[in-house]
């Protein structure tokens, strides 16, 4: 069951960065969410190494890769980016300061992109600009979520 079927079950637990939604029966897929840095490298590279001038972004990386089935990276031009997929030219766009319209729009095409890609549980390593809009949409769903980075 991929995001966006909405949930028949009610909240089991939660707290506002953290939502158990659905059916425990299920298995489970955990999907790591990396929002994308500012700091980046200066030619066009896969996803994964694009950020790597961040120290942030490699820290996300290390964890995420030995602690959740898939990642993606949340990029404010590309919406959502697998990390090993084609090389990325490095560009300036970042989603603070960005107004509430542009994040709804963005978050709301992240959404539909992680619909296709399924996944039952997602652990946001990725600033207020990149969730804010995004986690309402999951809300609705039988996806669990998880905000690490609240409030940082």
């Amino acid at each position: 069951m991929g995001i966006g079927t909405p949930s028949t079950h009610s909240v089991l637990a939660g707290t506002p960065s953290q939502r158990i939604i659905g059916s425990t029966q299920r298995l489970s897929m955990e999907v790591g969410l990396v929002s994308c840095t500012k700091s980046k490298r200066e030619e066009p590279t896969k996803p994964k190494d694009l950020y790597l001038e961040s120290a942030f972004f490699r820290k996300a990386r290390q964890y995420v890769e030995a602690n959740h089935d898939t990642w993606y990276i949340l990029s404010a031009k590309h919406h959502l980016l697998d990390p090993d997929g084609d090389p990325v030219e490095p560009y300036d766009e970042t989603l603070n300061g960005a107004s509430v319209d542009t994040k709804r729009e963005w978050a709301e095409t992240v959404f539909e992109q992680l619909r296709a890609e399924g996944g039952n549980r997602l652990v946001f390593h990725a600033g207020r600009g990149y969730h804010e809009e995004l986690t309402p949409l999951i809300s609705g769903t039988s996806v669990e979520f998880t905000v690490l980075t609240d409030g940082l």
